[in-house]
């Protein structure tokens, strides 16, 4: 299966994986949660337990959607995730492409962009 996965501190990239619940449980690092932030036909898979776990965060989605650990972005179809397609691919990956960092401050978390 086509996914676009994205690790803490690095650019997105396209992969292929294994259609199977323990490829991409192992992928994640646990349990798998899938997330719809966008009008796309696209899930984000993740840990489901991410937030929490000591591991690094991630990539600050939208309002109330961080996402710690490593992720990916796949197609999804009438009863199963599928293969991203590669305009999607293209398109999340220039969303997603620049690694955040998170530090805590007296007013809460910033999320600084990292060229």
């Amino acid at each position: 299966m086509k996914i676009l996965i994205v690790e803490p501190g690095k650019h997105p990239r396209s992969t292929n994986i294994e259609r199977t619940l323990e490829e991409m449980q192992s992928l994640v690092g646990g349990p798998l949660q899938a997330v719809y932030p966008w009008d796309d036909p696209v899930a984000l898979v993740c840990d489901e337990e991410g937030l929490y776990k000591d591991i690094a965060w991630n990539r600050y989605i939208r309002e109330g959607l961080v996402i710690k650990g490593t992720f990916f972005i796949c197609g999804i179809g009438k009863e199963d995730f599928e293969d991203i397609s590669d305009e999607l691919a293209k398109k999340y990956s220039q969303l997603l492409y620049w690694p955040q960092m998170f530090i805590r401050t007296p007013d809460g978390t910033a999320v600084i962009t990292m060229p």
